[in-house]
């Protein structure tokens, strides 16, 4: 059960490191330009901040195309560019710096008609200034996902799911049974890792069961590879997970709460800080202290927003968090900007 008071001091059982997230100033919006804007990320770029989202016609289906906007404050913003592919509708495009000083985003690909799903490859583009990008290309194979990349030690990893390979595998199966329904498939992820950003290998598969699917990547100090999972399926509740290299025996624990959209960074000398859709009512993107070793998700700050939200970029920068995320509380599905400070 989480914590829901907009701000909480947390008990003394808690983690050493902060125990508060205030914001600093008003929230601010940056962008409502598109019919629907959503799932946001945010990056740090040659002293410029990078923000990324899709523009489409609502939140599935369409030909929805990935803006990226740059400031160099962070309270005037501006059009950087416009990645697009011609019946493809690029998801949830996510940053991040390549070794060789490049920035780069990694986006669903998926074809629909309608609001049916016919396809999806994930899709990848480079640039080294944010504003001139090479075209999208496809990575993986047909039916993944790839939701996020992060790189460590010259080295590029994420986590790809496949739904619609293992529904399809439960369809013949349900056939060869005379079955007429399958109910659901469930599937695994998979860790998978690259040196140039385009040719991904498989490292292992993760034994997360109900369904997982969105899943961020990062790296402790000390070098552990954590992993927070949104899942779907069973109880629906995120999972948090560690391994050390090679990154092939993992630990998982359940998080008790079902997260949407989950992001999460370490902090200098401190626990990590996440950020998630939380569904107990109402509906909210909301900030928390992510504690990876006793598995518990402790809602700290509730940012301004509701309905269709979250999908939030994290970036520490000058002692502050700097978060964008999307919400519709105000009508339009549009893209904001936070800026936090975390005391003790």
């Amino acid at each position: 059960m989480l914590v829901l008071p907009v701000l909480l001091l947390l008990p003394a059982a808690s983690p050493p490191g902060p125990k508060k997230l205030e914001r600093v100033g008003e929230v601010r919006k940056i962008w409502d330009g598109g019919k629907h804007n959503a799932f946001t990320d945010l990056v740090r770029f040659r002293d410029r901040w990078f923000c990324t989202f899709r523009e489409g016609d609502a939140h599935v289906g369409g030909d929805g195309t990935v803006r990226v906007l740059t400031s160099a404050d962070g309270v005037a913003w501006e059009s950087a560019a416009l990645l697009a592919e011609k019946g493809v509708d690029l998801r949830d495009p996510k940053f991040s710096v390549t070794p060789d000083g490049r920035l780069m985003i990694v986006a669903g690909g998926s074809v629909y008609e309608g609001t049916k799903l016919l396809g999806r490859r994930p899709r990848v583009a480079f640039s080294k200034d944010g504003k001139d990008w090479t075209p999208t290309r496809k990575v993986l194979d047909e039916g993944e996902w790839l939701w996020r990349v992060t790189w460590h030690g010259g080295k590029c990893y994420g986590v790809s799911y496949n739904a619609a390979a293992r529904t399809t595998e439960a369809a013949k199966e349900a056939a060869k049974t005379g079955k007429a329904e399958p109910g659901p498939a469930d599937w695994k992820l998979k860790l998978v890792v690259s040196t140039d950003g385009e040719k991904f290998d498989l490292v292992t598969h993760l034994d997360v069961p109900g369904h997982p699917n969105e899943t961020t990547l990062r790296f402790a100090p000390d070098g552990t590879m954590v992993a927070l999972v949104r899942r779907e399926g069973g109880d629906t509740h995120g999972w948090v997970g560690a391994a050390a290299a090679p990154y092939k025996e993992w630990k998982w624990k359940d998080l008790g709460a079902r997260v949407g959209g989950p992001n999460f960074v370490f902090l200098p000398g401190g626990p990590a800080v996440a950020a998630a859709r939380l569904y107990d009512k109402p509906v909210r993107t909301s900030l928390g202290l992510l504690d990876v070793t006793g598995g518990k998700l402790t809602e700290v700050l509730t940012l301004p927003s509701g309905g269709d939200t979250s999908y939030a970029g994290l970036v520490w920068h000058d002692d502050l968090l700097w978060v964008s995320y999307y919400s519709s509380h105000e009508g339009k599905s549009s893209i904001y900007l936070a800026k936090v400070r975390v005391g003790k």
